[in-house]
């Protein structure tokens, strides 16, 4: 159980290149480094083979996990406390607080020209359950399968810590409440006094970075937003591939408050 804290195990996948950590900027850390105390460093666990089933489809894709280095060594002091006490029963707690992101790498997008990315956004009701007050669900499934048809392949990054764009899960079934007496899914996060987007994309950005490099790519979103981040973060020469799916008659006054902040979406989108 938890054999990514016991030290020999982490060793043993550093020496076969399973384990690395990279810089906020994609480059890798040289273990000889001096690391500042803020330094953002993110550890990278993978290629992990996973055979995908997404709507009746396969696919194959190569799965890795990202962590915080800073949220990682509070794991392993816990951890260790833990050993020191017994206290094996308690080790399911090590796994509550931390923000375990992952990137599917999808055919030879290293070396492709103009790979097709996803960042999105982890939605427990849209992409486990299959809520359609959302469109998440359906978004992932698309992008899985728009990536693994496209000669260029590409990536997805899944970030896990972007609950309800932010707020996490049970701030955003308050806001489902809200919404169900007559606000939208940004009045509701006002009306709880929480910011309408509070998604950090700098760990995003590192992973792109460190897997593509600062290269033409194609993202699928419809948000502005997230291409000004990843912009600041580092990725100057991204194009916007429009991703509107999963529209239904549960979702659409969703979309239209999205509409009405910016996002690219048409009236003729909404309206399918």
């Amino acid at each position: 159980m938890f054999t990514y804290l016991n030290p020999d195990i982490r060793q043993q996948l550093i020496d076969t290149g399973k384990l690395l950590r990279i810089h906020r900027d994609g480059t890798p850390v040289d273990d000889e480094t001096t690391m500042l105390a803020d330094e953002l460093v993110i550890n990278l666990l993978g290629p992990i083979p996973l055979p995908l089933k997404m709507g009746g489809q396969s696919y194959q894709v190569d799965w890795y996990a990202a962590v915080r280095s800073t949220e990682l060594e509070k794991v392993e002091e816990l951890a260790a406390t833990l050993r020191e006490r017994g206290g094996q029963n308690r080790f399911a707690t090590l796994a509550t607080s931390m923000a375990v992101n992952s990137v599917l790498l999808i055919g030879d997008a290293r070396n492709s020209d103009n790979p097709l990315v996803r960042v999105h956004s982890n939605c427990l009701t849209g992409d486990v359950f299959g809520s359609e007050r959302c469109e998440c669900g359906a978004q992932l499934e698309s992008a899985v399968g728009r990536i693994s048809n496209d000669p260029d392949g590409g990536m997805i990054v899944y970030m896990a810590g972007h609950e309800g764009r932010g707020i996490g899960l049970w701030a955003k079934a308050a806001t489902y409440l809200l919404q169900d007496a007559g606000e939208n899914t940004y009045q509701a996060n006002q009306s709880l006094g929480l910011p309408v987007d509070c998604r950090d994309f700098t760990d995003a950005a590192a992973l792109i970075l460190f897997f593509l490099g600062d290269r033409p790519m194609r993202l699928l979103t419809n948000n502005p937003k997230k291409i000004e981040d990843l912009s600041a973060a580092g990725l100057t020469q991204i194009t916007i591939e429009k991703h509107v799916v999963g529209v239904s008659k549960w979702n659409k006054r969703y979309l239209s408050a999205k509409q009405s902040w910016g996002h690219k979406i048409g009236d003729s989108d909404i309206a399918k």
